[in-house]
């Protein structure tokens, strides 16, 4: 996991907890590395459904320049209304990608933000928490 940073909230640092502990460490131990983000999406969604933590996916922000409406960005997922979180399957996680996961946390005012890499031994490894 790179750059560990807190957020002072108990309840959110128990969200991430559990998305990062219990969602995406089962979805990687099922299905392991090398899959489509797509899939990887789709598992994470049934594990934040079992326990009933809410999410809204593909959660559609829209894009303006100069005041004009240019299209969408889509969120993978915002859980809780509180933690974005981006999933990518990448052999290397880019800065640009961390750039798209601060661009979604501050066009959905979200405070916190995940961004999980399933392409990786250990999906631990794999997930960069950032806090704004």
């Amino acid at each position: 996991m790179s750059s560990p940073q807190r957020h002072g909230d108990t309840e959110t640092n128990d969200l991430t907890h559990a998305i990062i502990g219990a969602a995406a460490i089962a979805v990687h131990r099922a299905l392991g590395p090398g899959l489509l983000e797509s899939i990887y999406e789709a598992a994470l969604r049934i594990e934040l459904d079992d326990p009933g933590i809410k999410y809204a996916r593909q959660y559609r922000v829209p894009a303006y320049y100069k005041g004009r409406r240019l299209g969408n960005h889509f969120v993978d997922l915002v859980v809780d209304d509180r933690v974005v979180v981006e999933v990518k399957s990448v052999a290397v996680v880019h800065p640009v990608m961390e750039a798209q996961l601060i661009s979604y946390m501050r066009l959905t005012n979200k405070k916190l933000g995940l961004l999980i890499n399933f392409n990786s031994p250990l999906v631990t490894d794999g997930v960069t928490r950032r806090v704004l």
